[in-house]
């Protein structure tokens, strides 16, 4: 199927700081991902983990290094360290309450955090009390800073407790829990292996999305949204391989691509992981830039700030670096990551009309 490039907005890119003021949703970020170096070397000393160095500026440089590796299993690998420290309940507290207020720092209005709940019961919680701790963060984030989060409950991939997890996520649903996803290492375990949560997710109304199209391929992308029935894609940067541009710079999409583009399922895009991983060779590179160029339903996310040593702010102010990005384009994966928010319509339409668009409507008067 042909497809048509739009052109890039009229205005000069955005800068850091017009960035810094504009107002932001996050939707995939992950808890474990995102601790204060200075947290975990605190928590780290409390519950007796042993750290690769105590020193907050030195271990916030470690995680950056060892996760800039260019494979997914390596950088997985770092978040030892983070779900080491959160097994307690005063730590899950802490780490969920620390992440409200740095995202409200960085400008994010709202959030979506996901975390699996079976990754922090080694030292005895059980799975609700780790919801009910990161909540208690939550609570205490949003009252402190006014902006809106909510939970997505994690299942691994390569662990038999997805329906568990989603059974958990139903439990939890009207008190902080907005949806279900699952993660993990996606090469030999297809989201397939848990039709069983996905299903029973369908039956009860809920939202779920799948990472999927990150470190493999279409098969994984429409495994997850031809039997999985996923709302979204977490990350799906592999979707671009389903597209062709010729050397006349035509635009030809497969069949996926054109239904993913068609029934407007949104992609979770996290452009400095993707490069850490090796899921695209650079910002510059990214696929972001064409599929924002064909309209696909992008939104721009962090993944995991701490291993990325990214933010929100970072992420988009490289975007208008690599792409000429103006405060319209802002605005534009701004409305898109709220339309994708697994929030009420009604929550969802306010934080647009009241929020979103008065502050970019402000900033491109400044220009």
């Amino acid at each position: 199927m042909s497809a048509v490039l739009t052109e890039p907005s009229a205005g000069p890119p955005v800068t850091r700081e017009q960035v810094q003021q504009a107002p932001k949703v996050l939707l995939h970020d992950h808890l474990d991902g995102g601790l204060r170096p200075a947290t975990i070397v605190e928590l780290a000393a409390e519950v007796g983990h042993a750290l690769p160095t105590s020193d907050a500026g030195e271990l916030g440089r470690w995680f950056t290094t060892m996760a800039d590796s260019g494979s997914l299993v390596k950088y997985l690998e770092t978040f030892d360290h983070t779900v080491g420290v959160m097994q307690t309940a005063s730590g899950l507290t802490r780490v969920a309450r620390e992440a409200v207020e740095d995202l409200a720092a960085d400008g994010v209005v709202y959030a979506e955090i996901r975390y699996a709940p079976e990754q922090h019961v080694a030292n005895g919680l059980t799975l609700d009390e780790v919801v009910s701790a990161v909540q208690e963060g939550f609570e205490e984030g949003m009252a402190a800073t006014g902006i809106t989060v909510r939970q997505l409950l994690t299942a691994m991939r390569h662990q038999a407790r997805s329906r568990e997890i989603a059974e958990l996520s139903i439990a939890w649903r009207d008190r902080g829990v907005a949806g279900f996803d699952i993660a993990g290492a996606e090469a030999g375990y297809p989201p397939t292996r848990h039709l069983d949560a996905f299903e029973y997710l369908q039956r009860e109304n809920s939202h779920f999305t799948i990472h999927a199209g990150e470190a493999f391929g279409l098969p994984s992308i429409w495994e997850a949204i031809q039997w999985c029935g996923a709302d979204r894609l977490g990350h799906g940067v592999r979707i671009i391989d389903d597209i062709t541009v010729a050397g006349d710079g035509s635009v030809e999409l497969g069949r996926l691509a054109a239904y993913v583009r068609d029934m407007r399922i949104p992609l979770e895009m996290c452009p400095a992981s993707n490069v850490q991983t090796g899921a695209a060779p650079s910002i510059a590179d990214h696929p972001i830039g064409l599929l924002t160029r064909l309209r696909f339903r992008v939104t721009v996310n962090t993944d995991n700030r701490l291993m990325s040593g990214t933010s929100m702010t970072s992420e988009f102010t490289n975007l208008a670096k690599a792409f000429g990005y103006t405060v319209r384009d802002l605005e534009w994966f701004t409305v898109n990551a709220m339309k994708s928010a697994f929030l009420p319509f009604d929550e969802r339409l306010a934080l647009i009309a009241d929020v979103i668009k008065p502050a970019y409507a402000k900033l491109a008067a400044d220009v």
